[in-house]
């Protein structure tokens, strides 16, 4: 079997996942390759993502590492059956840098999603105006059909939540929704586009005021994607230059816990509507 030059963001989380299998069992590489029958190195291609594994390899290697956590094992083999099945953002491949697709990749997988935002309106909630804005404002300049190609593929990303698939909770800092990147007519279109989206049953807007001080959130912008079982889920960073994605045990319980403290500090979905038809009159009086 040829290897994969270039696996998928669920073929490498699936690879990852056997790797901590392995290690969680005390095993080494060449210990597991022995007990397959095979040679070392197809177990490191295994564990990159770089070559696929069949559903009853799975259970084998299951079995040698002693793993008896049947619900990781068929969200595993869920993985594995689904390899095959390409989304619509493979349309994008050649076209954008891959940690856009692989965003849309486990978005399109996740069974919730989370986000909180300081600088900006989440791009899952962004209008066709702001995402433009957002892109056209980076540092250097993108040209004009970058601009619009990120923008396109942005919104097509919406879809996820706007069609209820998915259940979605937005944290939204107070700065974001005052930040304007083209001025107050589009910032305040923005808003009421925000005010629609928080009358959807699956789309949770939650506002954090200025005033709360006591927030131990040194991330600015974070995605917190509930996989099938708690052991997949994965959380996402922007970094400015990239965007980073963390599955380790440790740091999901640390987004996790991140996510509690800001949802006792946001307010109610009621009160942020409110809050945010407050500023967006504001918005209004300034280009009204």
């Amino acid at each position: 079997m040829a290897l994969r030059s270039n696996p998928t963001l669920r073929q490498r989380r699936l690879g990852a996942e056997l790797r901590r299998m392995r290690e969680q069992a005390g095993l080494g590489g060449s210990q597991l390759a022995r007990a397959l029958g095979i040679n070392p190195a197809h177990v490191t291609q295994m564990e990159s993502g770089k070559t696929g594994i069949s559903v009853e390899r799975l259970r084998t290697i299951a079995a040698l590492c002693m793993c008896v956590n049947e619900p990781l094992i068929e969200a595993l083999a869920e993985i594995i059956t689904d390899r095959d099945k390409g989304g619509w953002w493979e349309e994008y491949r050649g076209r954008l840098a891959q940690h856009f697709l692989e965003m849309a990749e486990i978005e399109y997988g996740a069974h919730g999603l989370s986000t909180y935002t300081m600088a900006f309106i989440p791009g899952l909630l962004q209008t066709t105006a702001y995402a433009s804005a957002v892109f056209a404002r980076g540092f250097p300049r993108l040209p004009p059909h970058e601009v619009d190609l990120r923008t396109a593929f942005r919104m097509k990303r919406q879809h996820v939540v706007r069609s209820g698939k998915t259940p979605y909770s937005a944290y939204i800092h107070e700065a974001a929704l005052r930040m304007q990147f083209s001025g107050p007519k589009v910032q305040a279109e923005q808003l009421g586009s925000l005010i629609e989206d928080s009358e959807r049953p699956s789309i949770s807007i939650r506002v954090v005021l200025f005033n709360v001080d006591t927030l131990p959130v040194n991330h600015e912008n974070f995605t917190y994607l509930e996989g099938p079982i708690p052991e997949l889920d994965t959380a996402q960073m922007d970094s400015g230059l990239d965007s980073m994605l963390y599955d380790a045990p440790a740091h999901t319980a640390q987004f996790r816990s991140l996510l509690k403290r800001i949802d006792s500090a946001a307010l109610s979905e009621e009160e942020s509507r409110e809050f945010i038809q407050s500023i967006k009159k504001d918005m209004e009086r300034n280009y009204g």
